[in-house]
């Protein structure tokens, strides 16, 4: 039988949900404003996929992110303030400014990587979730993907290897219906992704990703199977991204989708406004949510200021952190490789 989800989870849950959207918007109005460079892919609609699959882990478990993946490690309980300045480009972010909005790493809480690449954390969590195995922990390693890369060879690959050796990995899909333009419908021979779990003979599951308490349910069955030694699961989030796929990016041609479908949407299947009235039913107070949203306001008013007040990286250091710096056994090895091979030649 799956644990409930105590008082103290419920509201750290809403709480988690809440920074995610207010620091995407927050984000929004920055990069409209010229202070965030690149690209901003927004999560805003699919918080309770993230949050309900976080709450099931322990912190030392580890997970991977995509490149709408702003809101993974605050459904962590990563802190804002870093987050924000690298969003920015500042030294003082997650990763000095480096990776921006779709690279972030945060070994804090566990984050070993996001990606630009479509399926790119694919293998990395399964190598994770190796490693694991190979250590003897009982850390179990959870992937975040989308449906589209879901036709990526590393999705088979990786579920393959990983049912094959029984690892430590939960690979759950936030099926938001739509690879940037194109539907499920028009890309999938089997638009019903979970079934793809029985052809690597590993359990898959559909669960309602708008419902934060159905996320954490089968996320904590698909983790306890983990840890047990029982292998992989696919579980499938259905949700749905408010905005574009880039936020300001423009998309030309006919509309993918209608304005109809995002308001309804909207009106209908919003997460936080689903379990605010979750939590209201079940006799959590207006003044103690109240509370929580003031909280979550100011951590964010704090994170901009914090973005804001952050140096750029100097020039100087524009080549840092892209060489690994070999020991010097390591050196000595490659030193020895190289005369034997001119020895060769």
């Amino acid at each position: 039988m799956v644990m409930q989800l105590s008082r103290s989870q419920k509201l750290e849950g809403y709480r988690r949900m809440l920074r995610i959207r207010r620091f995407e918007e927050e984000g929004m109005r920055l990069f409209e404003g010229g202070k965030i460079p690149g690209f901003f892919h927004a999560s805003v609609g699919q918080e309770a996929a993230i949050v309900g699959a976080c709450l099931a882990l322990r912190d030392d478990d580890t997970m991977t992110g995509t490149h709408r993946s702003h809101g993974h490690p605050i459904g962590k309980g990563a802190h804002l303030n870093a987050l924000m300045a690298e969003l920015m480009g500042k030294e003082g972010g997650i990763c000095k400014g480096r990776g921006g909005s779709m690279h972030f790493a945060d070994s804090s809480v566990g984050i070993i990587s996001e990606s630009g690449i479509v399926g790119g954390g694919i293998p990395l969590a399964t190598g994770c979730a190796f490693s694991a195995k190979l250590r003897g922990a009982d850390q179990v390693t959870l992937c975040f993907l989308g449906d589209g890369a879901v036709n990526q060879g590393t999705f088979h690959e990786s579920l393959n290897m990983a049912s094959l050796w029984k690892l430590p990995v939960i690979y759950l899909c936030e099926n938001n219906g739509y690879a940037i333009t194109t539907s499920v419908a028009q890309s999938h021979g089997q638009p019903n992704i979970a079934l793809r779990a029985m052809g690597f003979g590993m359990p898959g599951v559909t669960v309602d990703g708008q419902n934060l308490s159905a996320v954490y349910e089968v996320t904590t069955t698909a983790v306890t199977c983990a840890r047990a030694g029982e292998g992989p699961t696919l579980i499938v989030a259905d949700t749905y991204r408010f905005d574009e796929h880039n936020f300001g990016l423009a998309i030309p041609g006919e509309p993918y989708r209608t304005a109809e479908e995002v308001e309804a949407y909207k009106r209908d299947r919003d997460p936080l406004v689903i379990y605010r009235t979750v939590l209201i039913e079940e006799g959590i107070s207006e003044e103690t949510l109240s509370s929580i949203e003031d909280e979550v306001l100011e951590a964010i008013k704090q994170a901009v200021e914090f973005g804001l007040e952050s140096p750029p990286p100097r020039s100087e250091t524009l080549s840092d952190y892209m060489f690994n710096l070999f020991s010097a056994g390591h050196r000595s090895f490659l030193a020895a490789v190289k005369r034997a091979d001119r020895h060769a030649n």
